[in-house]
């Protein structure tokens, strides 16, 4: 039953091609994942952040591959095995046969864990098959940072699937705190950040500076200066990040995260739409 459960769950995906299958099934194993961490105590230590938070809760239209989670005050002393313990006896009565790889060193301040799990596409009646008729390992990261900088606001969200289960998620304004963080202090492209970045600008998602300037004082190129974040400040530097980019190579790092409708709109990425994007964004900021 509870394999049918997931099988149901993949047809209303109606996927178009191996890639949207394989990200529907890690999306899937991700809500599974939250619903079993649910049942413990860890949202009453740890909150849900990032771009998987970002779409399952917030509508996001694309796939992400991680799940991140900050603890909701510092604590060395965290440990994640309990959890994973939980994560897999919930996995296996769905009919997941998963491998967990802790990667965590004792004094790390992020808690890693990898979960692998490859027998599950083998009973499941896929649409679409690689060209070689292999599938992938479903490969999700789970982080937990145990030092997070100080700000965020914290939201009650609740999951329906495979069961109703509460969470504890960072708002938009947080969410979009830390994006803007990791779009200015990443020393690699990552093109998700920007797709988010326009999901975040076209509907006028305010930034919590709080959060912002406790992660910047925390690393990154204004690390340690006690810097304080405003949104015209804030429009500088993203539009100097703009300027700085290749948006060929930025856009390509993003096409097998959205759906193949969307593929067209990525030709657009250049800089004068993101500074057009971030003109609009700062006008309905008050930013002049």
């Amino acid at each position: 039953m509870s394999i049918q459960l997931v099988q149901d769950r993949l047809n209303t995906y109606a996927c178009q091609n191996s890639v949207e299958e394989e990200q529907a099934l890690r999306e899937i194993t991700q809500e599974v994942v939250l619903a079993a961490l649910g049942r413990t105590d860890f949202f009453s230590k740890a909150a849900f952040h990032g771009g998987t938070s970002l779409r399952i809760f917030y509508g996001l239209n694309r796939f992400s591959e991680d799940l991140d989670f900050t603890l909701q005050q510092p604590d060395k002393a965290f440990h994640l095995q309990p959890y994973l313990k939980s994560v897999a006896t919930e996995l296996t009565a769905y009919g997941y046969h998963l491998e967990i790889q802790e990667r965590s060193q004792s004094d790390a301040t992020v808690r890693k864990a990898f979960l692998k799990e490859d027998s599950l596409v083998r009973v499941l009646q896929l649409g679409h098959l690689r060209p070689d008729r292999s599938t992938r390992k479903i490969r999700i990261k789970l982080e937990v940072d145990t030092n997070p900088p100080a700000g965020a606001v914290l939201e009650s969200k609740f999951l329906d699937f495979p069961f109703v289960s509460s969470l504890v998620v960072h708002d938009a304004a947080s969410l979009f705190a830390g994006k803007v963080h990791a779009l200015l202090s990443r020393d690699y492209i990552k093109g998700r950040d920007w797709y988010d970045f326009v999901w975040y600008t076209s509907r006028g998602t305010p930034i919590n500076h709080t959060l912002l300037s406790a992660a910047l004082h925390q690393r990154g190129p204004w690390q340690g200066k006690g810097h304080k974040s405003n949104s015209r400040w804030c429009v500088e530097q993203l539009g100097n990040r703009v300027r700085s980019l290749v948006w060929d190579e930025v856009a390509a790092d993003v096409e097998r995260f959205v759906k193949t409708h969307e593929l067209p709109s990525l030709k657009l990425w250049s800089e004068a739409f993101f500074l057009a994007q971030l003109e609009k964004y700062a006008s309905r900021m008050g930013v002049a």
